[in-house]
Parts: C-alpha cells; structure tokens; sequence
C-alpha cells in the first residue's frame, strides 16, 4: 500500500493514477490520517434483461382501459389538489 499526502499527490496524480490501474492500493493522507484511497475505475453492469421474465405475475382485465373519473383525470393533469 502507498501513502502520500495531498501535497505528494497533486504533484505526482498521474504516476499515482498508473500505480492504482496496475492494481497496487493508492492511499491519500491529510497529515497522518488516511482520507481517501483511489481505485481503478470499473463500469456498472447492467443485468441481463429479459422480455417476458413477468408473465403471469402481473394482470390487468379489461377495466384498465376505462377512462379515469374526471376527480382522477384531474389530478393525473395537474388541474386540481
């Protein structure tokens, strides 16, 4: 593990940037107490979708194409309270 305070660091960011992307772990320290560690920056996986993975757990009959009473219609509008 490298420790370096904010000093070392604003100097030396790159080279301290290239050691945590070669996996080495990158500690910065505001006097002698650690603040923050860098890491290497990894992209979010989005979960594989798949269509269909509902079916039968939700239902609607044929009331969900009704109109709203005018009380709702209102609200959904942003006519009323």
């Amino acid at each position: 593990m490298t420790t370096v305070t904010v000093h070392h660091a604003k100097t030396h960011l790159s080279k301290l940037i290239a050691a945590a992307e070669r996996g080495e772990e990158v500690v910065i320290a505001r006097g002698d107490k650690p603040a923050v560690r860098i890491v290497p920056f990894e992209p979010a996986t989005k979960p594989e979708r798949k269509p269909g993975r509902l079916k039968g757990l939700v239902a609607m009959d044929d009331r969900f194409f009704d109109p709203l009473p005018e009380d709702e219609l209102r609200l959904w509008e942003g006519r009323g309270e």
